[in-house]
């Protein structure tokens, strides 16, 4: 068994696309129209064979109280790795991106937390 797909919940497919691949810098991998929707995957530019990244309509009713009750909390979606974080979080915040929690170091790791425009808390994580 291995992880090749997870998930987060967007509110707007091609908005979510828009800042994964022009803010955070992935790349679209899969684009397949299903009704209202589309299965749509970013993967990693560094792995384009990797694990995908499924860019998920969040219709269903449950996602919304879920959703609003983690950012109301401070708690993130999910996590992605960075190599440097002070280079990743400057980068970022000169294209605009929104953080709720600048770098923390914690010892072995580092984490900063930002909002992805869509719904969701997405911290960054980089190993020491």
């Amino acid at each position: 068994m291995s992880v090749k797909l997870t998930s987060v919940w967007v509110d707007d497919q091609a908005k979510a696309l828009a800042f994964y691949t022009e803010k955070l810098g992935f790349i679209k991998k899969t684009d397949i129209p299903t009704g209202e929707a589309r299965w749509l995957t970013v993967v990693s530019p560094a792995d384009p064979d990797g694990i995908e990244l499924l860019l998920e309509p969040a219709g269903h009713p449950a996602t919304k109280p879920l959703k609003d009750a983690l950012v109301a909390d401070g708690i993130p979606f999910t996590q992605f790795a960075v190599d440097d974080m002070d280079a990743e979080v400057a980068r970022l915040k000169g294209l605009g991106v929104a953080f709720t929690q600048d770098p923390v170091d914690y010892g072995p790791v580092v984490t900063a937390v930002l909002d992805d425009t869509c719904g969701n808390l997405i911290q960054l994580a980089a190993m020491k």
